[in-house]
C-alpha cells in the first residue's frame, strides 16, 4: 500500500470512530439524577432539675413521643434530666437565649422574671386540683401563657407539681405554731418567702439541687413539696415527718425559647402546642393514679404522715401575704376566683 492510500484509509477510520462517537451522545447533555431531598429533622433540647422518677421526666417522655409521633419523625426531642444543663434559674435564662430549646420548669422560679405568673403560689389559693385545672386550663390560664412572650419564652401548657406540702426533721406539724421557728428550704420566690416568714418559719430560699445536699447536712430542718417529689428523692431517707398541709398548689409549665418556638413553620408550631397540652393532662392522670402508693413508700421508709392538719389556722396566718400581694395580683385574683365559679 502505498503511503497515499495508508493516509486515506487511516483518515476514513477515524472519521469512522468519530460518527460512532457522536451517535452515543446525540442526546441533550443529560445530567445524573440528583437524589430526593431528605426532609430536615429539627431536635429539640428539653431539660429539667429533677430526676427520672420525677413527673417533670414523665411529662418530658411524653411530650418527646408525642411530637415525634405527630411530626413523623421530623422534630425529634432530647431530654435531659437532673439538672445537667443547669439549675432552673440557668434553663430560664438559657431559654431566654436561645441556648437552651424547651424545659419543665417549676412556676416559682419563672415568676421572679415573670412576677405576675406568681399569682398562682398564693397559698390557699386552690381547695383542690379541679379548681387548679379549671382556671390554669380556661382562658385565665391561656392569657397567663401569652404574657411568656414578653420575656422571651413560649409557654407551651400548665402541667403538674401538685399541692405543696411540708417534710422536716424535727416534729410533726399540725398548727402553725408547730412549723414556727423550723428552717425550711422554699422557692426562690418571694411569695413563697413571705409565706412562710408568715408562719413564723425561718424561710432558706435556695435551688433544689442545693436543698438535697442541705437535707443530708441537716444545714437546714426540712422542705415542702408535693408527695410525688418526697417519693421521687427518696426524702424518708433525711426527713422523718410530712404534714399533708396542701398549702399551696403549684403547677409547672413546659415552656420553650420564643426564638426557638418561632423558627419552626406553623404546622410545627401547632404540634409542639397539642403534645403540651397532651402531655400535662397525662401527668396529672399519672400523678393522681400514684399519690395513694407513693405515701405508702415514704412511709415504709420511715415517715410519719399528718393528715389532722388545722388548714384554717394556716389560712388565718397567711392573711399577711394576701394583704401585701393583693394590690399587685388584684385583678388576677379576681378573675381566678371568677372562673374557680364558673
Amino acid at each position: 500500500m502505498t503511503h497515499r492510500k495508508r493516509y486515506w484509509a487511516f483518515f476514513f477510520c477515524c472519521l469512522f470512530v468519530l460518527a460512532v462517537a457522536g451517535c452515543g451522545s446525540a442526546k441533550p447533555d443529560a445530567k445524573p439524577a440528583a437524589a430526593p431531598a431528605q426532609p430536615q429533622v429539627k431536635t429539640i433540647k428539653l431539660a429539667h432539675v429533677v430526676n427520672e422518677k420525677d413527673p417533670y421526666h414523665i411529662t418530658a417522655l411524653k411530650f418527646k413521643e408525642l411530637v415525634e409521633a405527630k411530626s413523623q419523625g421530623k422534630i425529634k426531642v432530647e431530654v435531659f434530666p437532673n439538672a445537667s444543663l443547669g439549675d432552673e434559674r440557668a434553663l430560664i435564662e438559657g431559654m431566654q437565649m436561645g441556648t437552651v430549646h424547651a424545659g419543665v420548669i417549676t412556676n416559682g422560679p419563672i415568676g421572679n422574671f415573670l412576677p405576675e405568673l406568681a399569682v398562682f403560689e398564693m397559698p390557699f389559693l386552690f381547695a383542690n386540683e379541679a379548681e387548679a385545672y379549671k382556671v390554669l386550663d380556661g382562658p385565665v390560664g391561656q392569657k397567663m401563657l401569652t404574657k411568656f412572650e414578653a420575656i422571651n419564652l413560649k409557654g407551651l401548657a400548665f402541667a403538674e407539681r401538685g399541692f405543696r406540702n411540708l417534710t422536716n426533721s424535727k416534729r410533726p406539724v399540725r398548727t402553725p405554731a408547730d412549723a414556727a421557728g423550723l428552717k425550711v428550704r422554699v422557692m426562690e420566690n418571694p411569695v413563697f418567702i413571705d409565706t412562710f416568714k408568715a408562719l413564723g418559719v425561718n424561710a432558706v430560699p435556695m435551688a433544689w439541687t442545693e436543698a438535697l445536699t442541705a437535707l443530708q447536712q441537716k444545714t437546714i430542718d426540712g422542705q415542702e413539696n408535693p408527695v410525688n417529689v418526697a417519693f421521687a428523692f427518696k426524702l424518708q431517707e433525711t426527713q422523718k415527718y410530712f404534714s399533708m398541709t396542701k398549702h399551696t398548689y403549684s403547677p409547672a409549665t413546659i415552656v420553650m425559647s420564643k426564638k426557638f418556638f418561632d423558627s419552626f413553620d406553623k404546622p410545627s408550631q401547632d404540634i409542639l402546642l397539642a403534645a403540651a397540652k397532651e402531655s400535662a393532662q397525662h401527668v396529672r392522670k399519672w400523678g393522681a393514679e400514684q399519690m395513694a402508693e407513693q405515701l405508702k413508700a415514704v412511709q415504709a421508709g420511715g415517715m410519719e404522715i399528718t393528715t389532722d392538719v388545722d388548714t384554717k389556722a394556716f389560712q388565718e396566718a397567711v392573711k399577711p401575704v394576701y394583704d401585701k400581694y393583693g394590690p399587685r395580683f388584684g385583678t388576677w385574683l379576681k378573675e381566678i376566683e371568677e372562673a374557680k365559679k364558673k
